[in-house]
């Protein structure tokens, strides 16, 4: 097994075994930071995000963000192994946080260490952050004021190492039907969750009159529900919860106002910050990834790319279908090809600015 393949395996077995739960990833920081050190990168930390720059940072070229998080969710109740004990089997590496994203944390890291101190026509950041997982504000909210400007950015996520040039944002909203309370048996009063269902039931056919060339449609789901204290009283309230993936064709702002318009019940946005998020195909960016033979697709999941201000792409080793889940594994394959196509991506995005070798 190459080097820097060993390293980047032995480096996520680390990973696993150390607890780095969204808000708790002190020591998931301290193992980056010291990596990082060892190797002569010269690694900075703010809160328990780590980054570095690559050597011969030039302000006149443009800057590209190298970036994934290193925090994962809690492990699910159906594990039937121990999620923090790294296990190698039929190559697969099991663990939580293997999947998602640790294999794109440590196949970025063996990238910008490859490149950092070859020359590039655009200057090369690392920045691995916390509290993904939560959309927390000490993630990558904190960190980028700290890098100062950056132009564009590669997002480790898993992807098959397919490049998702777009996804969708997320508005939750919390919604509250009012009616007023009575006998059940009387027939009393105005039902709450009668005014809430003819809602719901708008909500599922409800339809916008723009729709994103990119992302699609904006996708609705009532996801939770709550009404009543007990079977005889007509309940005056009714709760329910509402999950929006937001496009490109409305801003979160203006696809809430359309759905608080069509709506009897108050609506109210929990956050409208995780905003669409899309790349066009005349980027280099985009050109890159087809160069280097990547697919193209628009990802159903959100990340942190959705909070950054300049065009991303989203790409990585694994399979977004494991994330989240029980037993979660990448496969040892997958973490070999990693690099190698984050080192081919480097190389074509190096060439669409204008270098035809990398020296």
């Amino acid at each position: 097994m190459d080097a820097r393949i060993t390293e980047a395996v032995e480096l996520l077995k680390q990973l696993i075994a150390t607890p780095s739960r969204s808000r708790d990833e002190a020591r998931t920081a301290d193992l980056l930071h010291a990596f990082l050190a060892q190797r002569g990168a010269a690694p900075e930390r703010l809160a328990n995000n780590v980054w570095a720059r690559a050597e011969g940072f030039d302000p006149a070229r443009p800057t590209l963000l190298l970036n994934s998080h290193h925090d994962t969710v809690r492990p699910a109740a159906s594990y039937t192994r121990d999620p923090y004990a790294p296990t190698v089997e039929d190559g697969k590496l099991y663990g939580l946080g293997s999947n998602d994203a640790g294999a794109s944390v440590v196949c970025l890291l063996e990238t910008f260490l490859t490149f950092r101190t070859r020359p590039l026509p655009f200057n090369l950041v690392l920045g691995i952050s916390a509290e993904e997982e939560c959309m927390g504000e000490n993630g990558i909210r904190a960190l980028l004021p700290a890098l100062g400007k950056v132009d564009m950015a590669l997002v480790g996520e898993p992807t098959g190492m397919q490049a998702a040039t777009g996804e969708r944002g997320l508005v939750v909203l919390d919604c509250t039907a009012h009616g007023r309370s009575g006998h059940a048996a009387r027939g009393e009063g105005v039902n709450a969750l009668y005014i809430a269902l003819d809602d719901i039931a708008r909500l599922r056919s409800f339809r916008f009159g723009r729709e994103s060339e990119l992302l699609g449609p904006i996708g609705i789901a009532v996801t939770q529900i709550e009404a009543g204290t007990q079977h005889n009283v007509v309940p005056d309230t009714c709760r329910f919860v509402v999950d929006v993936r937001t496009t490109d064709a409305y801003s979160n702002e203006e696809t809430v106002g359309i759905l608080q318009a069509a709506l009897r019940s108050d609506a109210v946005p929990r956050s409208t910050r995780i905003r669409a998020a899309a790349v066009g195909g005349e980027h280099p960016l985009v050109k890159a990834a087809v160069a280097a033979g990547r697919e193209t697709y628009v990802s159903p999941t959100t990340s942190d790319r959705t909070l950054m201000p300049f065009p991303a792409l989203k790409m990585g080793p694994g399979q977004s279908s494991r994330s989240h889940t029980a037993d979660e594994f990448v496969l040892l394959e997958e973490i070999a090809e990693g690099i190698a196509v984050y080192e081919k991506y480097i190389g074509k995005l190096a060439q669409e600015y204008g270098w035809k070798t990398l020296g």
